[in-house]
């Protein structure tokens, strides 16, 4: 029904930027939330952002002020936008789509992509 491709993800060293992108097609309504989440070996997979159509984000602590989450719903498209990358960041990092089932239901759907890497470099 809705599929995720990400793209960006790579090797870069600490202190660089990635500009990760995801698009989303399939049966995309206007209201949902996308997100970034990332799982690092021997860890569980976190939170790092999430926007919802309305505009309002939520970051994890260890990316704020860092990371910046932003979308272009006109394109299903959401991207996170990393600078100054530590170590600690490399990951595989996972697209995410929450949305109602059909409009005027209230249950949800949520999707996620195959993941890209980063890894970052000391």
């Amino acid at each position: 029904q809705v599929q995720l491709v990400e793209s960006g993800g790579g090797l870069v060293q600490a202190g660089g930027s990635l500009r990760l992108s995801c698009a989303a097609s399939g049966l995309i309504f206007t209201i949902n939330t996308m997100g970034w989440y990332r799982q690092a070996p021997g860890k569980q997979r976190e939170l790092v952002g999430t926007i919802a159509s309305v505009g309002s984000t939520n970051y994890a602590d260890s990316v704020k002020g860092r990371f910046t989450i932003s979308r272009d719903s006109a394109k299903n498209t959401v991207y996170l936008q990393m600078n100054n990358l530590k170590p600690e960041d490399t990951a595989v990092y996972y697209c995410n789509v929450r949305q109602r089932v059909a409009f005027g239901t209230t249950s949800e759907s949520e999707y996620w992509g195959q993941g890209t890497q980063v890894t970052v470099s000391a």
